[in-house]
């Protein structure tokens, strides 16, 4: 059962999948955002490829629990995804995956110009992670 992330952004959009048996995240790759009325589709077409079963869309939320613009845009996604691709969709809380993931890119001595290609797609890893790590 290979799960797919989606760490959605407004110009970048980070993956990554899981092994067969829903124990370990990978990284996977960063997808543009734009065009965005072929996101769903394309994010569709690469969760069937990868044969993921289940797909789950990072879900920003403010420190204070409270919803941004860009949980509704996360939320327009899943619901896109869940269309495009017939897999379940689900929506998973994502605070602070994205700063982890800078300073752990930042630990490992990444330079800023391969952080701000990589960061996306890290992040995803986190988000799959800490999900597959909660559902066990």
């Amino acid at each position: 059962m290979r799960v797919l992330a989606v760490d959605p952004g407004s110009k970048r959009v980070g993956l990554a999948i899981s092994d067969p048996t829903g124990t370990i995240a990978q990284a996977l790759a960063t997808v543009d955002a734009a065009p965005s009325e072929t996101l769903a589709s394309r994010l569709g077409e690469i969760a069937r490829d990868k044969e993921a079963t289940r797909i789950i869309v990072g879900l920003p939320r403010r420190m204070d629990g409270s919803y941004g613009p860009e949980a509704k845009s996360a939320r327009e996604l899943a619901d896109s995804l869940r269309k495009a691709s017939g897999l379940p969709v689900e929506l998973v809380d994502e605070r602070l995956t994205t700063v982890a993931a800078e300073r752990s890119l930042i630990a490992g001595g990444v330079r800023r110009a391969k952080r701000r290609v990589t960061v996306d797609r890290v992040a995803a890893a986190l988000l799959l992670q800490s999900h597959l790590d909660s559902k066990r």
